[in-house]
């Protein structure tokens, strides 16, 4: 039986993070997106709260909280910001997650534990200027050589570029063999031959981090790579799976702070003598941001439901994903509709978060990718195979706030 009502430490996890969110992030976020300033310290007291270790077991450094947990956290997040869901996507689900599921016991020590206490800041490198959702046609190359591979290359739009402490990157050993070529490797700021840069002029999510990665001649031990050669393809989707989670669960907090603004407004606003909320063409644009945040959310909660089973969750993260995203994307349209002339200004939180909506219809897998993945499913084209995976059950919440334990 499916029962979505939250359980008590949910609850806990939603009056913690939601308290965060109103103390450290909303009464500065205007100046901080405004002035395209990224604030390393908010990442930091993630970390201390628990945060960036959330679903990762406590053996590990982390949390031990389950899906639903990450879900909310996710949705609070974006509810402030998107810059800070992003770091829940790239840091938990794009990376310390892979780890937890293709890491060996070494691996999981050196970097997958500083990662889940919030010591480092992670991130995950997959896109490059030629490839995309092509992911098998990525350019950079890794060559055997003794103890070592020896990486070139390049990397675009990577979240945390210019931030992060450690790396998951991939690159092929074999470009002749597409995505059986493709290797995962750990790398970590400082090594030789690894620069980053920062993305300038970017429509959205002003108070994040997004940028390049470059690869001279860089030596990366064998003992860092995740994983078998040829294995990596495996890692980067089952890596994606999780990220598509995360940004479907944000989608939906962020088309909230939608209708939570333009319900507000509706109520301050007069014309003709009566509150906006009234005129009947309001109200429908209202009721429809609100029908779909539902939908949106009971569409990451069953997927939640599923991982905190170990089931594979391609199909359903995909549909939760596609779906949450656009919705964010309508809602943010109609929020800038309701508020009229008003909504064009910085003056109001709507223009903001219209910017920040359209990255989540193309990162992940551009909402087209999703349709057809959705329809391969329908007509039988695609199946799941099981891919190497470690259930994760809930540990306990021993690193929430002592507020949130009250």
């Amino acid at each position: 039986m499916i029962d979505f009502t939250l359980t008590e430490e949910h609850r806990l996890v939603q009056q913690s993070v939601r308290e965060f969110a109103a103390a450290e992030i909303e009464p500065h976020i205007r100046e901080w997106d405004a002035n395209h300033e990224v604030h390393l310290e908010v990442f930091r007291a993630m970390g201390e709260l628990g945060y960036l270790g959330a679903p990762i077991p406590e053996r590990y450094g982390g949390a031990g909280m389950d899906y639903i947990s990450l879900a909310i956290l996710c949705e609070e997040l974006e509810r402030a910001d998107t810059a800070f869901r992003v770091i829940m996507s790239v840091h938990v689900g794009l990376n310390s997650l892979a780890l937890l599921q293709w890491a060996n016991e070494d691996q999981k020590q050196r970097f997958l534990v500083p990662q889940a206490q919030g010591r480092k800041l992670a991130t995950f490198a997959l896109t490059e200027p030629g490839s995309g959702t092509d992911a098998a046609a990525l350019r950079t190359t890794a060559r055997r050589d003794g103890d070592d591979y020896v990486l070139n290359g390049s990397k675009i739009w990577i979240s945390l570029a210019d931030v992060a402490d450690h790396f998951l990157v991939f690159a092929t050993v074999d470009r002749e063999r597409r995505h059986r070529g493709i290797t995962a490797f750990l790398l970590e700021r400082g090594m030789p031959g690894l620069e980053t840069g920062t993305l300038q002029g970017k429509l959205g999510i002003h108070a994040g981090n997004t940028g390049t990665l470059t690869f001279t001649d860089l030596r990366v031990p064998a003992a860092n790579r995740v994983g078998e050669e040829g294995e990596g393809f495996l890692v980067a989707m089952s890596a994606i799976d999780q990220g598509r989670y995360t940004v479907a669960a944000g989608a939906v907090g962020l088309a909230q702070a939608c209708l939570d603004a333009s319900v507000r407004y509706a109520h301050e606003r007069e014309t003709f003598g009566q509150e906006i909320g009234r005129h009947q063409l309001v109200a429908q644009m209202l009721a429809k941001m609100d029908a779909g945040i539902q939908a949106g959310r009971l569409l990451v909660w069953k997927a939640g439901w599923l991982k905190n089973r170990g089931a594979r969750t391609t199909r359903e993260t995909s549909l939760a994903k596609w779906f949450a995203t656009e919705h964010s994307v309508q809602s943010a349209l109609d929020a800038i509709q309701v508020h009229g002339a008003n909504g064009y200004s910085n003056e109001f939180p709507v223009e903001r978060y219209l910017r920040n909506s359209k990255a989540a219809v193309i990162y992940e897998g551009t909402s087209q990718l999703h349709q057809l993945i959705q329809a391969d499913y329908l007509m039988g084209y695609r199946e799941d195979r099981p891919i190497r995976c470690e259930p994760l059950p809930a540990e306990g919440f021993d690193r929430l706030p002592p507020s949130a334990r009250a």
